[in-house]
């Protein structure tokens, strides 16, 4: 059963949690949504504030870099971060999460981010894995096969190099610098608060 069938076939509460669950730009709102409130709602601590903006920097730079790489449904990316890990974006984003929710020290923002990853995350997982291997057959088997979804793989790399990093790509695909702005700006509330 696709996702749509899963969607239609439900009625009521169920049909619109499905509808959110698979919904991209629901999940990306939630998480900018997310990172607003603990920017807003966050007490400012210094070590604590260093230390999830260090994480937070290093999840917008690992989502910098695989933007820069990718070309939705038309080029199997599969170097650059994808030579290490299937989902580049989605690490960035749980280091986004964690690092705002660490600056922000508040202790909801961690039960939030857990409920919201789980949520979204493993049937959005499963569907692009899905999507791509339907797509791209044998090449996503090959690539896939020594690449995890999430946890870095060092060592084996699969894939030819077909692309290099590019900024247009970045900001076109996903819109990515503009993202890195609205962080730094989220960051500098919650240094502020």
């Amino acid at each position: 059963m696709s996702r749509a069938d899963k969607v239609s076939d439900a009625t009521g509460l169920e049909k619109l949690i499905l509808t959110l669950r698979y919904h991209e730009q629901s999940r990306q709102w939630f998480a900018v949504i997310f990172v607003l409130l603990v920017s807003l709602l966050g007490s400012y601590n210094p070590a604590l504030f260093l230390a999830g903006g260090i994480i937070a920097a290093v999840g917008a730079s690992v989502r910098l870099w695989a933007s820069g790489y990718v070309m939705k449904n038309k080029e199997l990316a599969t170097n650059g971060p994808y030579a290490y890990v299937r989902h580049p974006l989605y690490v960035g984003n749980i280091l986004l999460l964690l690092g705002f929710s660490i600056a922000s020290t508040q202790w909801w923002s961690f039960v939030l981010m857990a409920a919201l990853l789980w949520f979204y995350y493993p049937p959005t997982i499963s569907y692009e894995d899905n999507k791509l291997r339907d797509i791209f057959g044998e090449e996503w088997e090959a690539w896939s096969k020594n690449i995890h979804a999430l946890i870095p793989t060092f060592g084996k790399k699969a894939g030819s190099v077909k692309s290099t990093w590019s900024f247009k790509k970045s900001l076109m695909q996903n819109a990515e610098p503009l993202i890195v702005v609205y962080l730094i700006g989220c960051l500098y509330l919650l240094y502020t608060r």
